[in-house]
């Protein structure tokens, strides 16, 4: 069951480094404030490297890892095109960065404990990886 559940909460960190790559591509480029920019920019070397040790762990594994489902994604993109073409700020994009953040805080939590047998390394990269989706979130917050 141990390997089952390290196998199952690796998959659904990688879904969520994935999701937060991305999110993070989708609207950097966007970003006015230089210092934001950069905040974005060394999160998102961070979730690459995190990715990197998911994908690593994962193929030590015999895994392939997961993507983040198809839906989440679409509208993630659809909900972020829809709120900058009507509000292209950047308190938008630290709006919709938060929001972002806080749905991977929780659903990263539900996982970690959802797979509690688990071993301890895929567990802490778990936590690394909700430490930083909430520093993240708490980063935002002078650009909201």
């Amino acid at each position: 069951m141990m390997e089952e559940d390290t196998v199952k909460l690796l998959r659904e960190c990688d879904a969520g480094v994935k999701m937060g790559i991305q999110s993070i591509e989708d609207v950097v480029e966007q970003v006015e404030n230089d210092d934001f920019h950069r905040c974005l920019k060394e999160c998102k070397l961070e979730h690459d490297k995190l990715h990197d040790e998911i994908q690593n762990r994962l193929s030590q594994c015999g895994d392939e890892g997961k993507d983040p489902p198809a839906m989440a994604s679409v509208m993630s993109k659809m909900k972020t095109g829809v709120m900058l073409s009507m509000h292209p700020d950047d308190k938008t994009i630290a709006d919709l960065m938060t929001d972002g953040c806080n749905m991977g805080v929780k659903s990263l939590n539900r996982y970690l404990n959802q797979y509690e047998a688990a071993d301890e390394y895929s567990k802490d990269i778990a936590k690394r990886l909700i430490h930083l989706e909430a520093q993240l979130s708490v980063d935002m917050r002078p650009y909201l």
